[in-house]
């Protein structure tokens, strides 16, 4: 049975009066102050203003009506002035996270715009398992509406994407909310907490991969000294070759801390943008005059190729030279049998474009997502013998993070890799570059 709702005359109280009285006073007052200053009137007694109040405390005053709900199951009939549901629907809409308020029986009575997100469908009036469709948060809020006791609910959803949620159920009483008292609705709130479970995915990975990383070399270390110590105590051939491979594993361990130091400082000013004013033409070339030499050992061409004339970029030198040298050094380990690295530097309307090719046997393409993740490699042996940590694109992405720039990866298997950084650019099309081609 539907609820009946009637519509009763008001029974006005002293106090309501007393308020028509004050405005009749009020205007009592303000002709008496008006005639004074005018002049016009003589002295009036006080019982007209004792009239007045009089008349204003008998005369009714305008309210809006209320409404008595009758309860379908009998009982007491509840007073409830029109309004509560107006502004019970603008306080879920105004929730900073996805909400819904249903009914004892389950039905949407609101959805604020963020629950949209959240659910599969919403519309006010159909049942909740229309928008959720999640057993144990079904079965919660059943609960929930039985007992009268909170629930909160954890799930993850794997369509159309991979995501956690957490699901708050908390029931509505009328009055004070003690026991007995039926359960009028049932407020349904989500927070998002995929953001939260990733990062704690890439902490535990972080450690997983850091400590397997340092353990190799340290393992190595330890082996070579017993040997030394023992058996080859005396092996002058053998400690040679002994301390020259220590010596590298050493270098490794040494270079997997730099890159973990710069990573955590570069994390710890992304929301800083560098203000400083870096001619990137210069940088460029000192990144292809410290390579060189290395890629003279390994038989690779530098060539730099300034299209855009000069051209400056506000950031950090230093971030900036680390960028390119992690870049290009990619370029020459993992591409260096083409023979050639080529830099670009071009001008894209505002931007400044600088890329950095091989001509390599490429990336798969189901590789180019993850190269940016730490310790991520393509060909983990082939990553270590060539001296790599697994962080140097990870420290790339977040350099241009930082410089809010946007980093680009074009290859095709057999035809090399492309690396592009795009940056606000500011061009000075009156001066050339005196940058040429360095091998």
């Amino acid at each position: 049975m539907a609820p009946v709702e009637t519509t009763y005359p008001n029974k006005e109280t002293l106090g309501q009066r007393l308020a028509g009285a004050r405005w009749i006073l009020a205007m009592a007052v303000g002709g008496l102050a008006g005639a004074v200053l005018a002049e016009e009137l003589a002295p009036v007694p006080a019982v007209i203003i004792g009239l007045a109040i009089l008349i204003g405390a008998t005369l009714p005053v305008p309210r809006r009506p209320m409404v008595v709900r009758q309860n379908a199951r009998g009982g007491e009939p509840s007073p409830v002035r029109l309004g509560v549901e107006e502004r019970l629907t603008a306080l879920v809409r105004a929730l900073p996270e996805a909400a819904l308020l249903l009914d004892p029986r389950g039905t949407v009575l609101v959805a604020n715009a963020r629950a949209t997100g959240i659910a599969a469908s919403v519309r006010v009036g159909d049942p909740a398992s229309f928008a959720v469709r999640v057993p144990e948060v079904l079965e919660a809020i059943r609960a929930s509406t039985s007992d009268g006791m909170p629930r909160r609910i954890e799930f993850a959803e794997r369509v159309p994407i991979d995501r956690w949620l957490r699901a708050d159920i908390v029931p509505i009483r009328s009055g004070d909310g003690r026991e007995g008292k039926a359960t009028e609705a049932v407020l349904v709130s989500f927070v998002d907490l995929t953001q939260q479970r990733r990062v704690e995915q890439m902490r535990v990975d972080f450690i997983a991969n850091a400590s397997h990383e340092l353990r190799t070399p340290l393992a190595s270390l330890s082996g070579f000294i017993e040997t030394l110590q023992g058996p080859a105590k005396n092996d002058v051939a053998a400690r040679e070759r002994f301390l020259k491979i220590m010596g590298e594993q050493a270098r490794r361990m040494s270079r997997l801390i730099d890159d973990l130091l710069s990573l955590s400082r570069i994390e710890l000013n992304a929301h800083l943008m560098p203000e400083a004013e870096v001619d990137l033409g210069a940088v460029v070339g000192h990144v292809s005059d410290t390579l060189s030499p290395l890629g003279r050992e390994r038989g690779v061409e530098i060539a730099v190729l300034n299209q855009a004339g000069r051209v400056s970029v506000r950031g950090d030198r230093d971030e900036l030279i680390r960028l390119f040298e992690n870049l290009v050094e990619n370029a020459m380990k993992y591409g260096g049998s083409g023979g050639r690295v080529e830099i670009s530097i071009t001008r894209e309307g505002g931007d400044v474009l600088v890329g950095v090719r091989d001509f390599g046997p490429g990336i798969a393409p189901e590789h180019v997502p993850r190269l940016t993740e730490r310790f991520y490699r393509v060909d983990t042996a082939h990553s270590r013998e060539q001296g790599g940590t697994g962080l140097g694109l990870a420290i790339v992405k977040h350099i241009v993070a930082r410089h809010r720039g946007r980093l680009g990866i074009d290859s095709t298997p057999g035809e090399g890799a492309t690396f592009s950084v795009r940056l606000a650019g500011e061009f000075h099309t009156d001066e050339k570059s005196d940058m040429g081609t360095a091998a």
